[in-house]
């Protein structure tokens, strides 16, 4: 079992209060995805669930136990670091075997975990190999079998697929999730990547400034955000916002509208074309529109646009509305 209970939990560096004080649950099995962009708190937070930190107060509880003074080793988690963090000298199957060989379990036992953690992660052909003799994203499955043999309670992944290209981001992206749907336990990932967020968490966890904006299954946050600050950070590319006679229209201070929902052709808005991608299936657009300011267009397929063209939009789906606050009306 793998819930997660966090209650009031603060942490601070001397004067400065980089947690104020979080509450948050995550159930066993759950996916969750802690996202915000750089010095927002997430890695922070991750630390303290693995006890790589120390709480300035609060509670934190694991499986029902208050593990919120246990050393990291008696909390009953593993740890993935945006790191490879192996022994060049050793091979694939000692690297896995490491955290099982210094806790003193059975050389048999030992095997049997490391075989099994080689299947889930397609690396049996390669138990016999150095990490030098691999490529970055079998480095990191590595890195992943080192925690699977430990049989935790929970996997904590801190950005694990910053080192790696594009291409292979993807395909790990898609593995960690197939991992997660095999082994069925609670895992809690870091990223502040939103792309990311959206295509693998059960339940994301915005933060900003130590603090939860938002917390919600992916479609819930791109669909209902609660602030300026989720609606413009959930979505790629982000969600247009706009201000002046245009939201007073709709009765808000601030209306967004996201790039996906605005069409090309005949519409209200007027503008000029100013930056035009065309990527095949997508073609992105910026357009300085007349009274309303600079827009960013996401369009399905090849759009006959280009720098200086003159094109007519009209908004294609929901548009958001914001109080002076910030909050979603």
């Amino acid at each position: 079992m793998g819930k997660i209970q966090l209650t009031r939990v603060r942490k601070s560096f001397g004067e400065v209060d980089v947690i104020p004080g979080i509450d948050l649950t995550i159930e066993d099995g759950e996916f969750v995805v802690f996202v915000g962009p750089s010095g927002c708190g997430k890695s922070t937070l991750l630390r303290l669930i693995a006890g790589l930190e120390d709480t300035t107060s609060g509670s934190i509880e694991i499986d029902g136990r208050d593990a919120t003074n246990l050393p990291p080793a008696k909390r009953g988690l593993a740890m993935v670091f945006q790191s490879y963090a192996l022994y060049p000298h050793m091979t694939v199957r000692r690297n896995i075997a490491f955290p099982l060989k210094m806790a003193g379990m059975d050389k048999a036992e030992q095997d049997r975990r490391v075989e099994r953690a080689a299947k889930v992660l397609n690396l049996t052909n390669y138990l016999d190999r150095r990490p030098g003799q691999l490529s970055g994203g079998q480095r990191q499955r590595v890195a992943i079998g080192r925690a699977i043999v430990r049989e935790p309670a929970a996997f904590l992944f801190d950005e694990p697929l910053s080192n790696l290209d594009a291409a292979l981001r993807v395909g790990m992206r898609q593995e960690i999730s197939e991992l997660h749907q095999s082994l069925k336990t609670t895992m809690i990932y870091v990223t502040h990547d939103q792309v990311e967020a959206m295509t693998m968490a059960d339940k994301i966890v915005v933060l900003n400034a130590g603090r939860i904006e938002q917390v919600g299954a992916p479609l819930d946050l791109y669909n209902h955000p609660k602030n300026l600050f989720v609606a413009g950070f959930i979505g790629s590319p982000r969600m247009n916002f706009i201000e002046g006679p245009e939201a007073a229209k709709h009765n808000a201070h601030t209306i967004g509208i996201r790039p996906e929902h605005i069409a090309v052709g005949e519409g209200p808005w007027e503008g000029v074309v100013g930056l035009s991608e065309h990527l095949g299936s997508d073609s992105f657009l910026k357009v300085a529109v007349e009274g309303i300011g600079p827009l960013t267009v996401r369009a399905p397929g090849e759009v006959n646009a280009h720098h200086g063209d003159r094109i007519r939009l009209a908004p294609a789906g929901k548009i958001h509305r914001f109080d002076t606050n910030g909050l979603a009306l």
